[in-house]
């Protein structure tokens, strides 16, 4: 979920880096805690071991190799003394691999919606102790209660977007609803010109446009599934799938699909529009009438953490508002913290664009979380054991999308 080296050296400027980092005292378990994993939670921040070794999605860390203006690890390493190495994966599914990997031990992880609930449900992430992490009240409430388990906390918020609805305003007419993009007679007035996010979590689109379509279903929530439920999602995707141009993994690719014209009507993130609309190409981004869905990679302490005073130092510096600025800009992505948005740091209009400090909209985002046997805990199946896992919703995409 980031963009290509170029796309982001266009967008990204020079900025510094001024975080403050609190650390005192030595590092202690706290006996009232449950283990995760192997390890207890922090109740007090002692001094760095010299060594942090993180798992990312291309574009998560920067040291100034892609770009030299792009760099959140050199003022850090020189802060704290230390020394960052991290693991860049291409799929989420490598990123969990990595991480249940009992003979590894990572610190720390920049975790996707579907790496964060396995994670957690496979006892493969520590609850973190907020108190240890200056700043973390400064971030968004919403974003911070995504990771809330059992009255513990698994990681702290880093970025976060939502998936809109966008459209080429020379060939489309505005449309209001996903039945322009699932619905087959609409979608075949469009057919070879659509783009769709290359993702199983993608399926949560076609259960919003179905939860309006067939209420026989009764999809409360859309990523919670039952396998009657998912199997209708599937079939909508296989309907649509010979009217899909391109399936697109990078952002980029998005938007040189409609860039160049190829693509009039899709899946998109605030980015593409935003990016578009700059470039003078004439698109919209919409929020149908079923609502809008979203997610947020946030960074989360291993089971198995070797360096916990450095991974703490790393928490507090990547929820700094200047390292959030540099993120978002380079990411094409929103920032966790709104202080992002404040004096100079981000421009307004990429704050209004990407809807940085609009509490009113997210608490509208429908956000991610990893589809589980355990439905969700709103709606009428709440509770309940019967819906479908990932792996399951992952054999459904590949089905109706790539076979």
């Amino acid at each position: 979920m980031r963009l290509t080296a170029t796309a982001r050296a266009k967008a990204i400027t020079a900025l510094a880096v001024t975080a403050v980092l609190g650390v005192a005292g030595l590092l202690s378990c706290s006996s009232d805690d449950e283990p995760v994993g192997t390890v207890k939670v922090a109740s007090t921040l002692g001094p760095g071991e010299g060594t942090l070794n993180l798992v990312t999605l291309p574009g998560a860390v920067e040291s100034g190799s892609s770009d030299p203006r792009v760099d959140w690890v050199t003022p850090f390493q020189k802060r704290t003394g230390c020394k960052v190495a991290w693991k860049v994966v291409k799929t989420p599914r490598q990123m969990t691999d990595l991480m249940r990997d009992k003979d590894r031990r990572y610190d720390g992880v920049a975790a996707p919606p579907e790496v964060a609930g396995q994670l957690i449900a496979d006892h493969e992430a520590t609850p973190v102790n907020t108190n240890l992490v200056d700043g973390y009240k400064k971030l968004e409430p919403r974003l911070r209660a995504l990771l809330k388990r059992g009255g513990k906390y698994y990681g702290v918020p880093y970025v976060w977007g939502s998936n809109l609805l966008m459209y080429d305003t020379r060939a489309v007419q505005p449309p209001s609803s996903w039945a322009a993009l699932f619905d087959p007679a609409q979608a075949r007035r469009y057919s070879g010109r659509l783009v769709v996010r290359d993702s199983p979590l993608s399926i949560a689109e076609a259960a919003l446009y179905l939860k309006g379509r067939n209420r026989k279903l009764k999809i409360t929530d859309p990523y919670s599934l039952n396998a009657r439920q998912l199997a209708a999602a599937g079939r909508v995707l296989a309907e649509q799938r010979p009217h899909v141009k391109r399936y697109w993994e990078l952002p980029a690719d998005a938007v040189s699909a409609f860039a160049g014209g190829e693509a009039v009507l899709g899946e998109a993130w605030p980015y593409q529009v935003d990016v578009l609309t700059r470039a003078s190409k004439p698109v919209q981004g919409v929020v149908p009438s079923e609502g809008v869905t979203g997610w947020m990679d946030a960074w989360m302490i291993g089971a198995r953490v070797q360096h916990p005073n450095c991974m703490y130092q790393w928490l507090q510096w990547t929820a700094s508002p200047d390292v959030q600025q540099q993120v978002a800009e380079w990411t094409g992505v929103a920032p966790a913290n709104p202080q992002a948005c404040a004096g100079d740091r981000l421009k307004p209009g990429f704050c209004n664009a990407y809807h940085v400090g609009d509490r009113a909209y997210l608490e509208k985002v429908i956000f991610a979380h990893t589809p589980t046997k355990e439905c969700g805990a709103n709606g009428r199946n709440a509770g309940k054991h019967d819906c479908t896992d990932y792996a399951e919703w992952m054999r459904v995409w590949i089905e109706s999308t790539k076979q």
